[in-house]
């Protein structure tokens, strides 16, 4: 297994070389560029590793290796303790059941530690070989901000579709299939807001910071990730807003069905109340019972319960009851 999975030096003059993966290199001396160091966090040296880096204290050891935590950002002097979360985009996986990736920035050095793979991470190695990377460590966690916000939309839009479908659904009748997945698409929103809302926090925290290695551009850049982070959090209100809606909907179109099946079945108890009682006293082992004798006597009776159905019928459809 691979401690590190990614490791570059980009220098002042923003060229990015890849540097061997066998070891953590020490901060470089000012003027010299940045490296950047991606850790696996599953890999079982990692501990030792970190305890013997001795510009490593035990806060930011403690903070990399945290099992999980919640997006924010922790100012130490002129280093930087950032944790942001990213989509699980891996096969299989739920985008909600979102990805940590914990970051210590030195003014001359990046150590970054993820525990599952994140495809952010992936885009960023892939852009520092392919493109002009950004000279500054401030700009190069800016990039990997608006990169991770990158890979949320389409995940954000899919779920706008959905509810767009629960929709149509309602329009059309289709609640059965409606009803199950309106508590999901909530879920998911809630779940993805949980993080969202404080990473947008952390990073509008981190862009007011007055550091050496966060040029001006830098903080407008990292304040764009932050404004872009606030529009996907209101993307997932209205989300979650729409599927509150959606759910009173089907609860309205429940109750509403209810109630004309009780209407139908108060509509029928009342036809055949009366029409029980006509033919319950003709029933009766009685003298004097009318039409005793009479051959038609039975279907004298059931046109009389006919005519008495007919007429109640007629009285319902009067009173707008039916």
């Amino acid at each position: 297994m691979a401690f590190i999975l990614h490791a570059f030096h980009i220098s002042s003059e923003g060229k990015a070389v890849a540097l061997p993966k066998t070891e953590m290199g020490l901060p470089r001396e000012a003027g010299d560029g940045y490296d950047w160091y991606h850790i696996n966090r599953n890999d079982s040296s990692i501990q030792t590793v970190f305890e013997a880096d001795e510009c490593l204290d035990k806060i930011a050891e403690i903070t990399l290796l945290a099992e999980d935590s919640r997006p924010r950002t922790i100012l130490r002097d002129h280093d930087v303790l950032i944790n942001l979360r990213g989509v699980n985009l891996n096969p299989g996986a739920e985008p909600e059941d979102m990805i940590g990736i914990r970051f210590f920035i030195q003014p001359t050095r990046i150590v970054s530690v993820e525990k599952r793979p994140l495809k952010a991470t992936g885009d960023i190695a892939e852009r520092l070989l392919t493109q002009p990377p950004p000279t500054t460590p401030g700009g190069f966690l800016a990039n990997f901000a608006q990169s991770m916000i990158d890979r949320m939309i389409p995940t954000i839009t899919a779920l706008n579709e959905q509810v767009d479908d629960l929709e149509d659904k309602i329009e059309t009748g289709d609640t059965e299939t409606a009803r199950p997945l309106v508590s999901e698409l909530r879920r998911t929103a809630i779940m993805l807001r949980r993080y969202l809302a404080p990473q947008r926090d952390a990073l509008n925290s981190l862009s007011q910071q007055k550091l050496p290695w966060i040029t001006q551009d830098d903080q407008l850049r990292l304040r764009d990730s932050a404004d872009q982070a606030t529009r996907v959090t209101e993307e997932l209100d209205a989300v979650r807003e729409r599927c509150a809606i959606v759910k009173d909907q089907l609860t309205d179109l429940r109750a509403e069905q209810m109630n004309n099946n009780m209407m139908i079945l108060a509509v029928l108890s009342a036809v055949f109340l009366p029409l029980g009682l006509v033919s319950g006293m003709m029933g009766i082992n009685v003298g004097g019972m009318p039409w005793v004798e009479n051959g038609m006597g039975f279907w004298f009776v059931t046109a009389i319960v006919v005519g008495i159905g007919a007429l109640q019928l007629l009285i319902f459809r009067l009173m707008k009851w039916i």
